[in-house]
């Protein structure tokens, strides 16, 4: 018998473990290779992400699931492997990115709306026979001292319900991501205005999954933290990042949603770290609260890995630390030193 949504869902947020989001368009990885000097092709891009799900330790001890990009799906290792094989030989679950993009949108300087709803439903029925079993749908929120319009809050809330009740209907969880965006326009708000928005996007997000009759218990959702603007030049601690956050989630989330995986949005390795086990420190959490991290998860290791062969397992060990940092963080176990014993 097949998982039911709230099983799937169950298994992405499960302690000690998070998502690893291996997403990224093919501009995206782009850049990321630049950083190593390689260049970004089909194999290259394969060797990547195929260095990362075959890193046994990490996968199977930290990572609960993976979000992979359309061509990834697709792929298989050098050896002929499927990848979507390598990471669920792990006990990791396959997922995908569905949405196309975040574009202008129309009467709404400033602000993006997110495309991809159009054969959607096609589209989740052929990535579920590829072995999906989430997805996810990110929409960008610009913020400033006017944005973001209550227009484009509630239109992109409303595509991301279209979205998740597309999933639902095919079997696969939806990972609802409405992310504020940490350099937002001008990103010199401060973490007031940064709470005061986030809280508000998730109450229209929510309040649209409920009027397009969302499944709650069978969904995760992947917020960005409450956190500056990246040139507010506020200083926060990570215990006040974490009250806030938390206080917004009280607000604004339903107990019956299985689960919160953050995105970085713009921290550093450690800062997200830091953060994420200080949110998991606070006592009496209604949710499990993990990560859904990016490059916060794989920046160290392209940079140990260069884009060389010999270099693989120098990647897989940079991949490891972070993944086991963040495993701490899950339970509220992360600390300066452990993370400087472990490096």
């Amino acid at each position: 018998m097949s998982e039911s949504l709230q099983d799937i869902a169950r298994r992405l947020v499960v302690p000690h473990k998070g998502i690893l989001a291996a997403d990224e368009s093919s501009g995206t990885i782009k850049k990321r290779f630049d950083t190593i000097n390689l260049t970004s092709t089909v194999e290259s891009r394969r060797d990547y992400r195929e260095m990362l799900f075959s890193a046994k330790k990490a996968m199977h001890d930290h990572i609960s699931g993976v979000i992979l990009f359309d061509e990834t799906i697709r792929q298989s290792a050098k050896d002929g492997t499927p990848l979507v094989k390598l990471i669920e030989d792990a006990g990791s679950i396959p997922g995908i990115k569905v949405d196309a993009g975040a574009i202008p949108m129309v009467g709404f300087p400033g602000e993006t709306i997110t495309e991809g709803l159009d054969g959607l439903g096609k589209r989740l029925a052929e990535y579920r026979g590829l072995g999906a079993r989430f997805a996810k749908w990110r929409a960008a929120i610009a913020i400033s001292k006017v944005l973001p319009t209550a227009g484009a809050t509630y239109a992109n809330a409303h595509a991301l319900a279209r979205y998740a009740a597309l999933c639902q209907s095919e079997g696969i969880v939806p990972i609802v991501e409405p992310e504020v965006l940490m350099d937002g326009v001008e990103a010199t708000h401060d973490i007031e205005r940064c709470q005061a928005v986030t809280q508000e996007v998730l109450r229209v997000v929510f309040e649209e999954l409920v009027r397009l009759r969302v499944d709650l218990t069978g969904m995760i959702l992947k917020p960005n933290m409450v956190v500056p603007g990246k040139d507010s030049g506020q200083v926060v601690s990570a215990q006040e990042i974490a009250e806030r956050t938390v206080a917004v989630f009280h607000a604004s989330v339903p107990t019956t949603v299985p689960g919160i995986a953050f995105l970085s949005g713009g921290q550093s390795d450690e800062e997200a770290t830091a953060n994420l086990s200080a949110i998991n420190q606070i006592k009496g959490l209604p949710w499990p609260i993990t990560f859904s991290f990016g490059r916060a998860l794989q920046a160290a290791a392209i940079q140990a890995w260069g884009g060389k062969a010999e270099n693989v397992a120098a990647g897989q060990r940079a991949f490891l630390h972070r993944c086991e940092m963040n495993g701490l963080a899950t339970v509220g176990e992360w600390t300066d030193a452990k993370e400087k014993q472990a490096a």
